[in-house]
């Protein structure tokens, strides 16, 4: 039987599995998780002949390098990068034919944050609650990829795309966000809900899967002291004691005490996924839908 698996020779600052997430379980105490830029993953693994729901690679920043142990399609999408087989440049965003040995190397992220890999048949690790994502905050799904890791393939599902590259939106000169005020914006000043969105933050190095950090004026309270533990959703503004917002992403904790000012639109986060350290960013404000 031939060994479908891919090894990881270097797996970069932080390479994880994603798919579509384990929505649903928030009850549980378990977040959402799944690719951040969610429509690169879902091209890439068009790209390659996957369902949507098949696993990739999702890198951080300076990509990663695997060797497949049998012959596989693979696709590189999301933030743009080099790409060669056996130090042999090949297209970035198209599918590539990768042989049984060789050395698929995805390099540094030229612009944006995140590089997703599809390979042909997907990474078939052991689902958990249904989704093989890795999830940073409960510790769920498998561990971020390590030098050495072996990860399983499924079987391939069909043919490959017909095409000598796919469009991809690129990442964010200026991280534009709509949102709408609420449910917490009474705990916060006048001043400090027009604040947010007239002023333009910046994204912090610290930010991660879990929450994208800002960098700007503080928001000040209205109202002293916590809340009680609430739901948390995707795309929540939480606001901290030092007044900066931070954007909950995939990987947010379900509950938290700090006041959500405003949430953004789901539609608006995959750009997030792909604004670099230093990216402006601009909070509109929308009505309710």
């Amino acid at each position: 039987m031939t060994d479908r698996a891919l090894a990881v020779v270097r797996a970069g600052a932080l390479t994880t599995v994603q798919d579509l997430g384990r929505p649903g379980h928030a009850h549980l105490g378990v977040p959402r998780s799944g690719a951040l830029d969610g429509p690169a993953a879902a091209l890439v693994n068009r790209l390659v002949g996957n369902p949507p729901e098949a696993a990739v690679l999702e890198t951080t920043l300076n990509g990663c390098a695997v060797r497949p142990r049998s012959a596989v399609t693979v696709a590189v999408g999301g933030a743009p990068c080099p790409v060669s087989v056996d130090g042999r440049p090949v297209p970035w965003g198209a599918p590539v034919r990768v042989p049984g040995g060789a050395l698929l190397s995805v390099g540094t992220a030229v612009s944006g944050v995140r590089s997703y890999v599809g390979v042909s048949g997907g990474v078939a690790v052991e689902p958990v609650l249904g989704s093989r994502s890795t999830d940073l905050l409960s510790g769920l799904g498998p561990p971020p990829l390590t030098d050495g890791t072996v990860l399983p393939l499924g079987r391939p599902n069909g043919p490959h795309a017909r095409v000598d590259v796919a469009a991809h939106p690129g990442p964010p000169a200026e991280l534009v966000l709509r949102v709408t005020l609420g449910p917490r914006d009474d705990w916060f000043t006048g001043t400090a809900v027009r604040t947010l969105t007239t002023h333009t933050y910046r994204v912090s190095s610290a930010s991660n899967r879990i929450g994208l950090r800002t960098e700007g004026p503080a928001l000040e309270r209205a109202r002293p002291g916590e809340l009680p533990s609430e739901g948390m959703v995707l795309g929540a503004i939480q606001v901290p004691p030092d007044g900066r917002p931070v954007v909950f992403l995939a990987d947010h904790p379900t509950t938290g005490g700090y006041p959500v000012i405003a949430v953004v639109r789901a539609t608006d986060l995959p750009a997030a996924a792909q604004a670099a350290p230093g990216t402006p960013i601009r909070f509109v404000a929308v009505r309710r839908r």
